[in-house]
């Protein structure tokens, strides 16, 4: 006490004016535990029991099974898993070219550009069950896009692209493509008004084309922008379930089940939250270690 009471610095460090700050933020950390960490911590435990409300009397600890048998004796697990990792590829790889085409575009000076940003942007107001509203009816085989182009010789009359194993993949690409793509438009173009238009015209100077001004000024300058946008629309197109919910339901015959779709099946439908929540953590598992490689590889935040 002697000691604290000679030292003005430990004095303060321990007085009501030091302890203010996490009074303040204790709140926040509170709500964070309560409604991160807590759901978190509760899907891991679930994962290691057998929890079937239909069956209680099967109901208790199992260890590591529902893992096992997720890996060892489940294949749709896989087949969802697969599907996930190859719409997460398609669906970003060209939301980013097109997005990115996209703020190059509306980036330039012409008449009429606020209505063409607003045109652009205008479908990432749209929530995923209108979107897809609005996609079954373009996807009709009566009344849709489809009757038109059977008019026009390019479709036979009454096909249906979403129940058709062999389109259904891309019939549900574009309809998220409509939506994920002013995603990147949006963050792109924000990036690219804080380059300094005294480099574009140095570059002219020196003779560079439009290629070359691209590729050594824009896209360089982008890097963080790109990677930051296409990590987070990867986690997102991961966990899909609005849009592929209501426009195809996970089929035809799984063909459009990705693994937050399987894992509502199992938790959801089967009322089978053991095993859910064992499907819940791999996918928890993979994110994270996803997350980690990509921004190790692409050097994020690294100067060039």
């Amino acid at each position: 006490m002697a000691i604290t009471t000679a030292n003005p610095r430990i004095r303060r460090r321990l007085g009501p004016a030091a302890r203010t700050p996490y009074l303040l933020i204790a709140p926040a950390v509170i709500a964070m535990l309560g409604f991160l960490v807590y759901p978190m911590a509760s899907v891991i435990y679930y994962s290691l029991q057998t929890y079937n409300v239909t069956k209680p009397w099967d109901n208790g600890f199992a260890g590591l099974d529902n893992f096992r048998r997720l890996l060892f004796e489940d294949p749709l697990f896989w087949q969802s898993l697969g599907f996930s990792l190859k719409w997460v590829g398609v669906e970003v790889f060209l939301q980013l070219v097109f997005g990115l085409v996209l703020a190059l575009i509306v980036n330039e000076t012409f008449v009429g550009r606020g209505l063409a940003r607003a045109t652009v942007f205008s479908p990432w107001a749209v929530s995923g069950v209108l979107t897809t509203g609005i996609w079954i009816l373009l996807y009709n085989p009566t009344t849709g896009v489809s009757r038109y182009l059977a008019d026009l010789g390019l479709m036979q009359y009454g096909a249906a692209p979403l129940a058709n194993p062999d389109t259904v993949f891309w019939a549900a690409v574009l309809a998220e493509l409509w939506r994920g793509v002013p995603f990147f438009a949006i963050l792109l173009l924000a990036d690219l008004q804080s380059i300094s238009k005294e480099l574009y015209e140095a570059a002219s100077v020196d003779g560079a084309s439009r290629v070359r001004r691209f590729v050594h000024i824009t896209l360089p300058h982008l890097k963080d922008a790109i990677i930051l946008s296409t990590l987070l629309r990867c986690v997102w197109e991961f966990n899909n379930v609005d849009l592929l919910y209501t426009l195809t339901g996970g089929g035809p015959a799984h063909a459009t089940t990705t693994l937050p779709l399987y894992v509502a099946a199992k938790a959801v439908q089967s009322h089978d939250f053991g095993y859910g929540s064992a499907l819940t953590t791999a996918a928890f598992l993979i994110l994270t270690f996803f997350s980690i490689a990509y921004l190790r590889l692409s050097k994020f935040g690294a100067k060039s």
